[in-house]
Formats: C-alpha cells, structure tokens, sequence
C-alpha cells in the first residue's frame, strides 16, 4: 500500500529556529470567531446493543483501590471558568500535591493506540486531560496533556496531526510528538509555537526504549519523562511558566437533570472502538479497548479493560466528553488514503458524562483558548473536580441511546 509522506524532523532544524540547547536542568517556575455545527439529537435505539456492548465486561474488571478522597472538602460553589486558587489546577479544579508543578506549561504529547501490541500505554493514567481522534485508515490517536502531575515515562510516541495545533495553542503547551505528514509538519513551524516543540534528536528528552517493546517497529519505541520535557524546553530559553488555563467550570455535586449514562461505546471503525463503564465505588469510567479487527459491522465486538504500563493502575477518568466536530478532507492519494483536518475551533454539541449521568452540552473554544462546556441555555457545564477523556467524533455521527448505555458511531464527511 502507498505510504502517506511524513517528514521526522530532528533537533538540529529546531536549533535553527530556536536558537542553540543548553544543558537540560530541572523547570524554575515563574512565570471568536463561532462556526456553529449541526445538532445532533441521540436517537432511541429499540433493539439492545449487540453482543459485546452490553455492561457486562468480557474480561474480569480491574478496579482502582478506593482513595481518600481529595475533594471531601470540596467548597460547594466550586471552582472556575477563572480566578482559580495557586494551588487548584485549572484542568482538573483539584489542588496539587507540588503546586510548583503548575509554574510551567501544560505539556502535550502524541501517544500510540495502533497496532494493539503498543498497548499498555505508558503514562496515559497521570494525565489530566486526553483528546482521542481519528486520524486515517481506521485508526485513533491520543493528544494527552499532563500538568498537575509528573510521569516517569509517556508513550509510545507517535506523529503529528492538524488537530494538535488547535490543542496546543489553547492549552498553552509544550508539545512532543514523533514527525507529521509534511503539510502538518508545515503548519507546526508557522503556528507560533515552534519553540515549543520537543522530537527526536541530540540532546532532546525523547528517548529510544527498544528493549521496553522488542517486538516491536523502531517508530513504536519512542517515550519520554514529563520533568525532563519540562525542563528541556527551560533549558532552550522558552518562556515556561504558569499559562491563563482559565475556561473550565468544576463542582463535586452532580447537575441536576441529565440521563442514565452508565455505559460509553465510541465505535470509530472495525479496528478502532472503545467502551467506558461507570463504576459507582470509585466515581469513575473505567476504559476497555478493542481487541479485534471485525470482518462485518454485525460481528460481536471484544474488549480489554486498558491499563498503565508505568503504574500498572486501570484507566480510569472522571469525565468522559463525546465532542461533535467537523472533520474535512485536507488530502487524499490514489489509494484512497486520506489526511483529516479536524477543526477544534469555535463552536458544537456534545454529550457530558460524569458520576453515570449523561448530560447534552456545547462546546466552545477560541483560537487561543481551551475547550470547555456550556448547557444547551449556555450555562457553564460543571465537570467533575478530576480528570477528563474526550471522544473527538464527526458532526454526521450517530448517536443510539438505550437502557445499556450510550453508542457513538464516528462517521466522516
């Protein structure tokens, strides 16, 4: 099959732009135009879900441990979309153990989700907030931001899309990635955030860990430690403290109204689909990825609760978002491959779940701006204090709705 054309930079052209490395050392702190789109009402599905989406997990469940709970004393008013605490992280309206950790910038970085040998992924339960999105030929990819916490090592880490430049101009962050389709590779280099990239290169903190995955292929071996990302980009002479985060509304207490939404499936192709499920004893979704290609769209789907390769603990996240945004075509080759640019801009619809309730919400973000949520009137959203995954699907998607849970199936323009 024709590949598509990708271009991996390495350090030396960032030194051209950027000026020349130091010695990495440890991060000192200091430091709209709406397009609105289509609604898209769930449509009540009268048949149950096929086997293999129903509630009952096909592979034993692994539950974190209950916590002490760091917002027992949670103010009732919340906190947010401004005017956050030093210590409360705007991502996640929780207070920080190291609060020094929120003198720097978010860091955003590109993790693997094909082929399955890549999973577990490492890193992907320390952080705040993930973005999964199509990319192309029936595969998904992660944008995951960490921020309030550190992580020894993230990955594997993969290349590039159009969308990421949306996520990291609106989340002010420093972003690792493994190289990008040359048009993508473009685009990076005229964002204004060219200093803030992190690849593969001399001196750079993205390391080579062939021995982690040995079955592997070289480009599925690619990891870093979020300290040294951090402070790799001090070194260089980028600004890097606290960034305006402002945008997001946290309450403990649940909104009233919604519907049950015990139960999350995002089909995006016969290789690519997940399911989230509630789980009342800990307050969180607990995501199970695919195990197999499916032949037809009838066959039964197989899942596999996700965990963490560096701290073994599920994945496990407090708010799970479906986002509706419009996907266009930026290219295609002979072979029917096609480049996707998703645009994470302005505004749309979406559905919220949180503590097993499902709530209908907007989107909103400008250029420089995060994402957060507003109710139908346009009210801000209160997500839960915790972290959040969002679910990046097409306007055209569909949407069923039954007393199992919720299905989104991702369809393209």
């Amino acid at each position: 099959m024709k590949k598509l054309l990708y271009v991996f930079v390495s350090l030396s052209v960032l030194l051209a732009a950027c000026g020349t490395a130091g010695t990495a050392a440890p991060a000192t702190a200091t430091e709209m135009a709406t397009v609105p789109a289509p609604t898209i009402t769930p449509v009540a599905s009268a048949s149950p879900p096929r086997a293999g989406t129903g509630t009952t997990p096909q592979t034993p469940t692994v539950t974190p441990s209950p916590q002490p709970s760091p917002t027992r004393l949670y103010p009732p008013e919340g906190y947010g979309p401004s005017n956050f605490p030093s210590n409360v992280n705007p991502l996640t309206g929780l207070q920080v153990a190291d609060p020094t950790l929120l003198e720097r910038r978010p860091m955003l970085i590109k993790v693997a989700n094909l082929k399955r040998t890549v999973r577990p992924q490492a890193g992907l339960s320390l952080a705040d907030i993930v973005f999964e999105y199509y990319t192309e030929q029936g595969t998904t990819r992660f944008a995951a931001i960490f921020y309030g916490n550190n992580a020894d090592m993230v990955g594997p880490i993969r290349s590039g899309r159009f969308i990421d430049a949306h996520l990291v101009r609106g989340y002010k962050a420093v972003f690792a990635f493994g190289g990008a389709y040359v048009a993508e590779m473009d685009l990076f280099k005229k964002s204004g955030f060219w200093d803030r990239v992190a690849v593969e290169g001399p001196n750079s903190p993205l390391k080579r860990n062939p021995d982690l995955l040995p079955d592997h292929l070289y480009e599925e071996t690619l990891f870093v430690n979020t300290a040294d990302l951090s402070a790799y980009i001090t070194a260089r002479h980028v600004e890097n403290g606290r960034q305006n985060l402002d945008g997001i509304t946290f309450k403990l207490e649940s909104p009233a109204g919604g519907q049950p939404g015990n139960q999350v499936i995002v089909y995006y192709s016969r290789s690519i689909y997940n399911r989230w499920d509630y789980d009342p004893t800990t307050g969180k979704y607990l995501r199970f990825s695919d195990t197999l290609d499916l032949t037809d769209d009838n066959q039964n789907e197989q899942y596999a609760q996700l965990t963490d390769r560096l701290t073994g603990q599920p994945i496990a996240f407090d708010n799970v978002v479906a986002l509706y945004v419009t996907h266009e075509v930026y290219s295609s080759d002979s072979e029917g491959n096609k480049i996707y640019d998703i645009q994470l801009i302005g505004s749309g619809d979406g559905v919220a779940f949180r503590d097993g309730r499902a709530y209908q919400v907007k989107w909103q973000r400008n250029a420089t701006d995060v994402v957060s949520l507003t109710n139908p009137d346009g009210i801000p959203f209160p997500f839960k204090p915790g972290t959040t995954w969002f679910e990046v699907v097409g306007v055209r998607s569909k949407v069923e709705q039954s007393a199992q849970g919720w299905r989104f199936t991702h369809l393209m323009p």
